[in-house]
């Protein structure tokens, strides 16, 4: 996968010494590469990048990545940098120091740079590369991160909810997979791909529900357009349902 291989090596050149290691996780280690699925990328080093560096790296990342998928199968690239002392030990919340995304494209040509910032959603994407066991650089990621405790994998993904629901209109079809993946995480403690949690929540939706979760996996595994115009009206409903069946598993206890 040429595109994993060029980020790992943006991330080699460009910060050196630092770099402890670089790991894959989400789809492409978790279940296989969808047609809208992002190239996942965590790496960890030891000293905060300088300015000079995060901007060498956002430059790289802005030719490497692409939203939406181009012709040339170039798919959008997320690489989060965390500083080994930030999470290992664990403290919650642990401290992201770097993030380049698609969804900032337009920040980071204006000349934007990411900063550190104390992240919750670290909880699931550790877990996630602990998870997947994929390391690009490094050491395995077991010698690198201790497990998240599962309280706090559970506050941090309860948290996001408000946040994802106000992309309900914008990012439809992941907002609708992403509360499922929500709620078997909850329910289980496990993280799957998001068609694996799909999969598990259907049954378990009222009938009248069912067909916008069906709808946005089928795009989501087939890479056919969406179209919510006729499935809107239950849209907000699957999401006011699912979020409170999320809000009834939050504590700690249930997973």
């Amino acid at each position: 996968m040429g595109q994993t291989e060029d980020t790992v090596r943006l991330v080699r050149e460009t910060l050196g010494a630092d770099v402890v290691g670089v790991y894959l996780y989400g789809s492409a280690a978790l279940g296989g590469l969808r047609p809208h699925s992002d190239i996942d990328v965590l790496a960890v080093v030891e000293r905060p990048p300088a300015a000079t560096r995060r901007r060498e790296l956002v430059e790289g990342l802005l030719g490497l990545s692409a939203r939406p998928p181009r012709g040339d199968a170039t798919r959008p690239v997320e690489l989060t940098i965390v500083v080994r002392r930030e999470v290992s030990p664990w403290t919650y919340p642990p401290r992201r120091e770097f993030q380049y995304g698609e969804w900032l494209r337009q920040e980071y040509e204006r000349g934007r740079l990411p900063s550190p910032v104390a992240d919750p959603d670290l909880a699931p994407l550790i877990t996630m590369v602990l998870l997947a066991d994929t390391p690009l650089a490094g050491p395995p990621p077991g010698d690198v991160f201790a497990p998240v405790p599962p309280e706090d994998l559970a506050r941090a993904i309860v948290a996001g909810v408000p946040d994802l629901l106000a992309e309900l209109s914008s990012d439809t079809r992941n907002v609708v997979l992403t509360l499922a993946r929500i709620w078997m995480t909850l329910a289980t403690g496990a993280l799957t791909s998001k068609d694996a949690a799909a999969d598990r929540a259907l049954p378990r939706l009222p009938a009248a529900l069912r067909p916008v979760l069906a709808h946005a996996r089928a795009a989501y595994v087939t890479g056919e357009g969406e179209c919510w115009r006729d499935l809107w009206p239950l849209v907000g409903a699957y999401a006011a349902h699912v979020a409170g069946v999320i809000e009834g598993l939050g504590g700690p206890s249930s997973i």
